[in-house]
Parts: C-alpha cells; sequence; structure tokens
C-alpha cells in the first residue's frame, strides 16, 4: 500500500481534508460536521449515528465491502437505534463490528473519517445543497491528481527513453552547448529566433540546413527534450533581458551560460535518474 496522501478542498468555506491510500479515499467527517455546528462536531457525528436508517447503511455497506465485518454486532447496533438512551461513537462501531468504512484517528490527521460513499450519506444529512458542492469538489480534486499522475507517466516514459538513446551511439552530437565565441557575440543576428539557435545550438537556422542538406525540416525537430526545455526557458529569459535593455551581443552571452549550466544539470546521470524514480 502506498503511503497516505493529504489534501484539502473547499466546500462553501469550509476546509475538507481527503485522505487517499491505495484505491480508497477517506474523507473527514469532523471537518463536515463543523460547518453545521463548528465547536460540536463529535456531537453531530453521534447524532447522525443514531439514526437507525445511517446504521443500516452502515451495515450494508460494511457486508458489501468487508469480509471480516461482524453481522451480529450490527444487529444488536440496529436493534437500539432510535432509542432515546442509544449513543453510538464512530470508535465503538468500529471496535465492536471491525468496521473499516469509518476511522478514528488522533494526531496529526485526527477526527473520524469516511469512505467517500458514507461521506456522502452523511453530507446529505447535513445539507443536500453541501453534498453537491462537496461531490463537485471531491470529482475536481480526482481530476487534478489523474491530470498530474498522466503527466507524471508521460515525462517518466519519455525519460526513459530519453536516457536509453543518450547511452548509445544514436546521439552523435555533443548535448552540452559550446561557448558563445567573440564572433558570435559581436554578430548581430536577424531574428531573435536564430540569437536562441546560436546560445543553445551553435549555430543559425541556416547553418544547420547547410551542415544538414539530407534532412527535412529544422534543428528544433531534431532536438532532445532537455534541450527543448531549456530553448523554452531561455526564450522567456530573453524577452526579460530585452526588457531590460540589454543589446543583442550581451544578451547571447547570457543565455548561452544559461543554456550550458542547464544542459549539464538535466544531462546528468543522477538527474535523470531523479525524473525517472
Amino acid at each position: 500500500m502506498r503511503k497516505t496522501s493529504k489534501a484539502t478542498i473547499e466546500v462553501q468555506g469550509t476546509a475538507v481534508t481527503v485522505l487517499s491510500h491505495a484505491s480508497d479515499d477517506y474523507i473527514s467527517l469532523t471537518d463536515i460536521a463543523k460547518h453545521k455546528e463548528p465547536d460540536r462536531s463529535d456531537h453531530v457525528i453521534q447524532n447522525w449515528m443514531r439514526n437507525r436508517n445511517t446504521i443500516e447503511f452502515l451495515g450494508i455497506w460494511e457486508r458489501l465491502h468487508n469480509a471480516n465485518f461482524k453481522p451480529l454486532e450490527f444487529e444488536g447496533f440496529k436493534n437500539k437505534a432510535g432509542l432515546n438512551s442509544f449513543v453510538l461513537t464512530p470508535k465503538q462501531w468500529i471496535d465492536a463490528t471491525n468496521a473499516i468504512g469509518l476511522i478514528s484517528k488522533s494526531g496529526r490527521y485526527g477526527g473520524t473519517y469516511a469512505h467517500k460513499d458514507i461521506t456522502f450519506e452523511f453530507a446529505s444529512w447535513i445539507s443536500v445543497e453541501f453534498k453537491l458542492y462537496l461531490i463537485k469538489e471531491f470529482q475536481r480534486l480526482k481530476e487534478d491528481e489523474n491530470s498530474r499522475l498522466s503527466l507524471a507517466w508521460n515525462l517518466n516514459r519519455t525519460l526513459s527513453k530519453l536516457n536509453y538513446r543518450i547511452h548509445t551511439d544514436a546521439i552523435r552530437a555533443h548535448l552540452i552547448p559550446a561557448a558563445v565565441t567573440s564572433s558570435q557575440a559581436a554578430i548581430t543576428y536577424a531574428t531573435e529566433a536564430d540569437l536562441l539557435n546560436v546560445a543553445l545550438f551553435g549555430q543559425t537556422a541556416k547553418q544547420w540546413r547547410d551542415a544538414n542538406p539530407a534532412l527535412e525540416g529544422n534543428m528544433r525537430e531534431y532536438a532532445t527534450v532537455e534541450q527543448l526545455l531549456v530553448l523554452a526557458n531561455i526564450e522567456g529569459m530573453n524577452a526579460e533581458l530585452i526588457h531590460m535593455g540589454l543589446l543583442q551581443g550581451e544578451r547571447i552571452k547570457r543565455l548561452n551560460e544559461i543554456a550550458i549550466r542547464q544542459m549539464q544539470v538535466l544531462t546528468s546521470a543522477s538527474a535523470i535518474k531523479h525524473l525517472k524514480e
């Protein structure tokens, strides 16, 4: 099981904690109860659990998801539910029935948490409107998480391919840019694109085409992932240097220094290993 991760969503002005581990998400009932009674969240949860419909719902959920659930203890609680003298806390329910749908925690992530199925049922009891906003914000959180996981997977896949290429003879050219010469710094380039080309690749687009007549397209189409990343970085930096009023000669020197430093970092064995993990 992977390490539990914590996230917070805001529902109608209330911060609600979400704990995720393995394939399950548990949401803080304590936080939701504070939406109704900020200073009496425990009492709100206990009042909900005194309800016979709540006990029946919890029992059915456990039977569907928990092979170790204790049905006899559940029947005992169900028979008492609704009586004026009946009191039930989350911990009592968990200890007596071996339930997994509720979690009673102390310490760092203290409070009562429930599986998302149970949480939405509790939220309905608090407020139907609150439940709808809770579902909306929870879905947004999961979509953001899935998007990040997808991006990380694609990046790992790309870097794995790149790592293989770097350690074979497939890449003939040196990836680390050469230092700009004095003559290159003195040239006035017709386009800012060529300025960046020289800073990173050491040559203009025309020079590359003349040196590679058999290849179609332009040099950037044959760039590595690292080179494209550095190119995007120095492109933004070039815009800032232009705003600062620096001349081309000074800008190309600075951009070249940055490109060399970033390429050294990105192509180091330790950096590639770290990105793959």
